[in-house]
Parts: structure tokens; C-alpha cells; sequence
């Protein structure tokens, strides 16, 4: 569910797959995936214990609220992503060698399941939901039968859009620049939407 919507992970394995390929999407997806699993079982044991008595609005570190740095991080991270893909977008990638290219897709995506604070609040929310409506006991069997499938669920998410980029580029043959182009500005408008609502939140 959580990656169903365009983001910046569904995103980066688009332009992943338009200019690597499949056989690198693949490691990208796996890699992210394993980490979902294990950050879904940290996240639903935490969750346990945020729903008996913390409240998690009020959470701070230090004098800011855990939902403004949050969104901060996505901001900045939007940004560098943004941009990045923004300036490579004339390039073409020409791998090395077929073995360090799929080395070099796995290991970005580890990073990137690593450095994906929307995961945070989102766990945190649906976690505490599912628990309260107790559509899922927390024993550790349960949490662990649970984490997998939502990293299985991840990965089919993420197929699913590596599939429809590599799908859309063969039947409308648009070019790694155009794609890497609207990539880039969708980010660029996912960390302004980001930045409006802060403003937004400040002002109320």
C-alpha cells in the first residue's frame, strides 16, 4: 500500500530500469525489499509500544517535532534526488560490466531502504492501526510472517512500476533524457508540496 502512490523509490526504480535495464531493477528491488522486512518488524515492535500510552504528534527531538524533521529529510533527499537525475539526464549509461552494474544496483538499493524516513511515519500510523483493530497479533511469529509479506508486497509494487517504465518506453519509444526530465520535476514538485505544507503548518 505504502508504495502504490508515486514517491521517490517507485520513482528512482523507473529511471533505474529505463536506463540499466531490467536485470538491475531486479537487484534494486530485492535489495529494498529484504530491508523493508526487517525495518516492518522493528517498526510494528515499536508501534506495539507507541499504541499503549505515547502519542506520537507530540513526540520532539529537541525543541522540533519528529513530523518536521521527518519532513525535512524527505525535502532535502527529494531535492539531491531531483537534482541528480536532472543533471544526468542527457547521459547514457554504459555499464562497466554487467556483474558491477547489478553490484551497483543492489547496493543502491540497501541505501536507499536504509535512508527512507517516510517509512517511519507510515508504519507508525498503519502499524498502530492494524494493532488497535488487531488485524495482527505482535508475537514475534506473527511480526515475522507479517514483515515478510510486506516486503514481499514491496517488491510487487516496485515490479509493477519497473514493468509499466520499461512497458511505456519500448510502446511510445521516449528517450532516457524526456523521462529522466519529468522524473526529476515530479520530485522536484513532491519536496515543494513538502515545503508548502510546513509553511502552511507554521502559519495556522
Amino acid at each position: 500500500m505504502g508504495y502504490i502512490p508515486p514517491g521517490n523509490i517507485n520513482l528512482t526504480l523507473a529511471r533505474l530500469t529505463i536506463n540499466r535495464g531490467m536485470r538491475q531493477a531486479w537487484g534494486f528491488i530485492l535489495a529494498f525489499s529484504c530491508v523493508e522486512v526487517f525495518f516492518t518488524f522493528g517498526m510494528m515492535r515499536f508501534a506495539r509500544w507507541v499504541s499503549s500510552d505515547v502519542d506520537i504528534e507530540a513526540i520532539k527531538v529537541g525543541t522540533f517535532k519528529l513530523s518536521f524533521l521527518v519532513d525535512v529529510f524527505m525535502i532535502v533527499l527529494l531535492l539531491v534526488m531531483a537534482t541528480l537525475a536532472w543533471k544526468n539526464r542527457d547521459k547514457v549509461h554504459q555499464p562497466k560490466a554487467q556483474e558491477e552494474s547489478r553490484r551497483g544496483s543492489v547496493i543502491y538499493g540497501l541505501v536507499l531502504g536504509v535512508l527512507n524516513p517516510v517509512q517511519i511515519p507510515f508504519w507508525l500510523f498503519f502499524g498502530n492501526y492494524i494493532i488497535l483493530h488487531e488485524w495482527v497479533t505482535t508475537d514475534y511469529l506473527s511480526l515475522v510472517i507479517f514483515s515478510i509479506g510486506s516486503g514481499a508486497g514491496s517488491a510487487l509494487a516496485l515490479y509493477a512500476y519497473a514493468y509499466f517504465a520499461k512497458y511505456i518506453q519500448e510502446k511510445f519509444t521516449l528517450s532516457s533524457c524526456l523521462i529522466n526530465k519529468c522524473i526529476a520535476i515530479f520530485l522536484y514538485c513532491l519536496a515543494l508540496y513538502l515545503i508548502v505544507k510546513q509553511v502552511i503548518t507554521y502559519w495556522a
